[in-house]
């Protein structure tokens, strides 16, 4: 699924915004011009192909909409990459507690000062481990 918000739809409606932000925007043109015509093709084609994965665009209503302009935008997008639509609904607890200092250890991996982020292996992924220390702490993923 290909994935809008208003978030994103606000900053530019696509990849090539990213790109452009990033500053990896290179044209057809620039990667023949850089590499050579069949190199920059076969670049240009891989930088794109992400395209040609996707079937249906799924618009994700936060509750920041003001108005249903940019669900209109990603509908209107859909339509013209001939995907399926959908809309669902977000939830933005997760950001309210980052913000607010909430920081549940089942929902966020907090690191001391002086600790490091280290793979655990395991069902966690991630843990925070104190240098020196035998301590861990894990963050639980569903």
């Amino acid at each position: 699924m290909y994935f809008r918000s208003t978030g994103w739809l606000e900053r530019g409606r696509d990849i090539e915004q990213l790109a452009r932000d990033a500053g990896t925007d290179f044209t057809l043109a620039d990667l023949i011009a850089k590499y050579g015509e069949d190199n920059g093709r076969y670049l240009y084609d891989e930088l794109r192909r992400y395209e040609r994965s996707y079937r249906q665009l799924t618009f994700i209503e936060t509750g920041l909409e003001s108005d249903g302009r940019f669900e209109q935008q990603a509908r209107a997008e859909a339509a013209e990459k001939n995907w399926h639509f959908e809309k669902i609904r977000g939830d933005l607890s997760l950001f309210r507690k980052l913000v607010g200092g909430e920081w549940d250890p089942a929902d966020f991996l907090v690191v001391e000062p002086g600790g490091r982020i280290v793979a655990s292996y395991d069902e966690g992924i991630i843990k925070a481990e104190r240098i020196g220390c035998e301590e861990e702490t894990h963050v639980r993923r569903d």
